[in-house]
């Protein structure tokens, strides 16, 4: 392929006028950039990105590790990851891992190989432990509720916003109550079961294993929930769900065994989706985009935002389904 020597002989100009015609100087006659451009084009020339980046020692990529695009709160996340990251001109490079450890490693060593500025990850398997060996290879952002100091993290307080939901269904006549979790390992997962156990021990009632759903994200898991549900001795009256997704396929799978919701059933979820809305579900509101926002904006913000801790707010929204 040409390069800039042979640009500079076809069009006449010094190699340096090849130069700030390629870094878009602004100092330059248009008839020399006409030039440098009418060569370049009949050279077919095209520039290494890759040596570019390399030279500059930024690529314009941060990585971003998300479990599954197609469950809304991640895809709401990657939004606003997206909508931040073209205010600094930044590029995603998305690594999906459905929480195989492998594949979250894959994308740590893309930060550790300089092939993205860094990485932000929407959810994780990986241990906090594994992930500080890579700790001098660039930033990285956590979208969790995190008490550890070394890296900077985004989230609602999900303890308090657990607590404030159980508290809202115990007002609403109900002790008996179940919940379910997307991850029973993950951060935000033991926040709130955290919230749970010492909001059942305040009003005396027994943890019973059976009333906590793990692995539950989606509206099939939802209903498959309540054929569980069916076959308990000791039901509960409320459900605190994962999400409005798990919360919707609870209502449809009561609905269609005869139960009414709220007065069989009462259900409260996380998210404030769409679905929530449409199908009047009481839901706690997360601002879900804004986290990712603030995960890009941490990220630019580099070494400056260590140790720093985002708490974002929520709202409890009353609907129908309590």
């Amino acid at each position: 392929m040409a390069n800039i020597r042979e640009i500079a002989k076809l069009a006449g100009v010094s190699v340096a006028t090849v130069s700030r015609v390629l870094n878009n100087h602004p100092y330059v006659r248009e008839e020399k950039r006409h030039a440098v451009q009418q060569a370049m084009d009949s050279l077919d020339y095209r520039r290494n990105l890759t040596a570019i980046h390399l030279s500059k020692g930024t690529t314009n990529l941060i990585g971003v590790v998300l479990p599954s695009i197609d469950i809304p709160y991640f895809s709401n996340i990657i939004e606003g990851i997206a909508e931040e990251g073209l205010q600094h001109n930044l590029q995603l490079v998305l690594v999906q891992t459905n929480y195989e450890i492998s594949k979250e490693l894959d994308a740590l060593e893309l930060l550790r190989g300089n092939l993205i500025d860094g990485l932000i990850f929407t959810s994780r398997a990986v241990s906090l432990d594994i992930i500080k060996q890579y700790n001098g290879n660039g930033p990285v952002v956590l979208c969790e509720d995190s008490d550890q100091l070394e890296f900077p993290s985004i989230s609602i307080p999900h303890e308090q916003a657990f607590q404030r939901g159980l508290d809202y269904l115990i007002s609403k006549g109900h002790s008996r109550i179940a919940y379910t979790l997307g991850r029973k390992t993950g951060a935000n997962s033991q926040k709130r079961t955290t919230a749970y156990q010492a909001i059942m021990k305040k009003i005396n009632e027994p943890i019973r294993d059976d009333w906590v759903f793990d692995k539950c994200l989606t509206i099939t898991d939802g209903r498959q929930i309540i054929h569980k549900y069916n076959r308990l001795k000791e039901k509960p009256t409320a459900f605190l769900a994962t999400n409005d997704q798990v919360a919707a396929g609870l209502i449809f799978g009561a609905q269609n065994d005869g139960l009414t919701v709220p007065y069989d059933i009462a259900v409260l979820s996380f998210d404030n989706q769409p679905i929530s809305e449409v199908m009047n579900i009481s839901t706690i509101d997360i601002p879900i985009k804004e986290i990712g926002r603030k995960a890009v904006q941490t990220l630019v913000e580099g070494k400056s935002a260590k140790k720093q801790k985002i708490s974002l707010p929520f709202q409890l929204i009353e609907r129908k389904t309590v």
